[in-house]
């Protein structure tokens, strides 16, 4: 790995690094924020998947989980949205291609041959971050948007590998939204069974979980409709999952609503975390 940046934060460090992905075929850049503590211990992970068009800095920058983390004794890790670069495929609509990569292994030409975010970060990041960082085996994820429809659906696929799992504006049920079906036929193709296995509100009625999940979904959010947190809601009461989800009044779906409840997230999964 090639570090490209380091800043002290909160008595941590920032740092942003670049690497050579199997997975995507492709340099990958991820950010890591490592808080104080791991000066003298090994700390359990907060992976932050985030959303269409965003990079690893979004969320470094915008987010404001480092104060939080700092006091909690977390890392984050802040994963790129996709694969990119000259070679990499790409579409001129926003939410398909490059900064789109929807958390998924692309089956489909041109995509296949870069786009397998769902493998980088299951299990090429992962690993990376476990055999370079001093981190426990103690793993939960979150994220924004795509990012939450990503963190929903690789925690509900790895139960044995993240202990816990919360979401801000989440995708809930992209196999009936246009957030989700253009894509899944764009990168997966038409076996819309395929589908299913990144839908979590699918996931959440075939699978289950067997621990609690926090949603946060601001009321004003102008993507509401396209994001179907009711479904989401309405899987999880049917086979009794404890699902916390607030909707609050005035927030939209920007980095402003984000920030506005990252310490309450944070804390929530240092609980559930901690050892």
């Amino acid at each position: 790995m090639e570090l490209i940046e380091s800043t002290t934060s909160f008595g941590g460090k920032n740092a942003v690094y670049r690497h050579r992905s199997h997975a995507c075929n492709c340099d990958m850049t991820f950010g890591i924020y490592l808080p104080p503590q791991t000066e003298r211990t090994s700390v359990p992970v907060l992976w932050y998947l985030s959303g269409l068009t965003c990079t690893h800095e979004n969320a470094m920058s915008k987010a404001g989980l480092q104060q939080f983390a700092a006091k909690r004794g977390l890392a984050l890790v802040f994963p790129d949205t996709s694969p990119r670069g000259e070679d990499v495929a790409d579409d001129p609509a926003y939410d398909i291609g490059q900064g789109a990569g929807f958390y998924v292994n692309a089956t489909e030409a041109p995509w296949v041959r870069h786009f397998n975010m769902y493998d980088y970060i299951v299990k090429e990041l992962f690993a990376q971050v476990c055999n370079h960082f001093p981190v426990t085996e103690m793993h939960g994820i979150t994220g924004h948007s795509m990012g939450g429809h990503g963190a929903l659906t690789i925690a509900m696929r790895h139960p044995e590998t993240y202990t816990s799992v919360s979401a801000f504006a989440p995708i809930a049920n992209p196999t009936e939204s246009d957030w989700g079906r253009k894509q899944f036929l764009t990168y997966l193709g038409a076996n819309e069974d395929q589908w299913l296995r990144h839908d979590a509100t699918e996931l959440l009625k075939s699978k289950g979980w067997r621990r609690d999940i926090l949603v946060d979904q601001g009321a004003d959010d102008p993507f509401f409709n396209l994001l179907r947190p009711q479904a989401l809601t309405d899987a999880a009461t049917a086979i009794r999952v404890p699902l916390t989800y607030r909707a609050h009044t005035g927030y939209n779906h920007s980095y402003y609503f984000v920030a506005s409840f990252a310490e309450d997230h944070v804390n929530w999964h240092a609980d559930r975390l901690a050892p």
